[in-house]
């Protein structure tokens, strides 16, 4: 199973063939056939029946989501409108949402735990997608324009005074290795 659980589409779909399943046991049958018919596994079959048996066809549908979202959806309207107010109205130096500050800023918020992972998943369900930070990219276009200006000056001799090759940009900003340690 993904993680997130089912859509409600697909839950609505395994119950359909949950049904089915009881009408087959109900005309008598037999689990192996049943499962072949449905392209289901033999056990999900056996669960089924044993379901049935106990509890008739309610005991077949669907029971909802696995889990409720941990914001509902007027909390994330809120989440929302922090979020277009930008990183530093809320305290960092820069302009860029990582999934490790939208943490940080709904548990400040709202007083709430989540992980990493269900944050993305939460944003990608809302639409939200993943984005190059543009400043980044400006920053590196500029250097490489700059790079290719200097090199077209650049006599047969070598490189003039002053000319760095090394990005500035926070794509690079670490700066050289280390000695005795690996760039990365």
């Amino acid at each position: 199973m993904r993680p997130g659980g089912l859509t409600a589409e697909r839950r609505g779909f395994r119950e359909h063939i949950r049904m089915q399943a009881a009408e087959l046991f109900a005309v008598g049958h037999d689990n192996a056939a049943i499962a072949r018919q449905l392209r289901v596994s033999m056990r999900s079959v056996q669960r089924w029946h044993q379901a049935c048996e106990q509890g008739g066809t309610p005991a077949l549908e669907s029971k909802g989501p696995a889990s409720r979202p941990k914001l509902s959806e007027a909390l994330f309207a809120v989440l929302e409108q922090e979020l277009a107010k930008g990183p530093v109205a809320h305290g960092w130096p820069d302009h860029t949402w990582t999934l490790a500050r939208i943490k940080t800023l709904i548990g400040r918020r709202f007083h709430k735990s989540m992980t990493l992972s269900a944050i993305a998943q939460m944003l990608h369900r809302h639409g939200f997608s993943h984005q190059a930070a543009f400043g980044a990219v400006v920053a590196l276009a500029a250097a490489v324009a700059g790079a290719l200006a200097a090199f077209r000056q650049v006599p047969s001799g070598g490189c003039p005074v002053g000319v760095t090759l090394r990005s500035q940009s926070p794509i690079n900003a670490r700066g050289p290795p280390s000695p005795g340690r690996p760039h990365r």
